[in-house]
């Protein structure tokens, strides 16, 4: 059974954990704007919900709603291209930026050359995946 899990985390399911492409966004609402923050983020994540290779999208809040935190999961670089050339980003992302600063931005995993591109404008800092389990 042992050989067996650990064959899984060498073989195929390696592969599968190294496709997996993850964003981590952290950014500052301004005052007065969380209501607005959040119309916008809700439309990003139903957009999201809409494209198949989005694993995740999930918003996370402070007590005080003044910080967020986005943490993105795909399956892999094509699921991440995709998010990057469509509406979520071409449209609603355009719409969030006035509301809020960007504080960080981390891609982990290899999202491919262009969303490498792309994300690198934003000032996105970039962690090659290594070795792991994700269950």
């Amino acid at each position: 059974m042992v050989a067996g899990i650990l064959q899984g985390l060498t073989g195929e399911g390696e592969t599968m954990i190294a496709s997996v492409v993850r964003l981590a966004v952290e950014a500052t609402i301004h005052d007065g704007q969380l209501e607005a923050f959040r119309a916008v983020a809700q439309a990003m994540s139903a957009g999201s919900a809409a494209e198949p290779g989005t694993l995740g999208y999930e918003w996370f809040f402070s007590a005080d709603g003044k910080q967020c935190r986005l943490l993105e999961t795909y399956v892999d670089a094509d699921a991440v291209l995709a998010h990057f050339t469509g509406p979520v980003v071409g449209q609603l992302v355009p719409q969030l930026m006035p509301l809020c600063t960007m504080d960080r931005f981390e891609i982990y995993g290899d999202p491919g050359p262009k969303v490498r591109e792309m994300a690198t404008l934003f000032g996105a800092k970039f962690f090659n995946y290594w070795t792991g389990i994700n269950r």
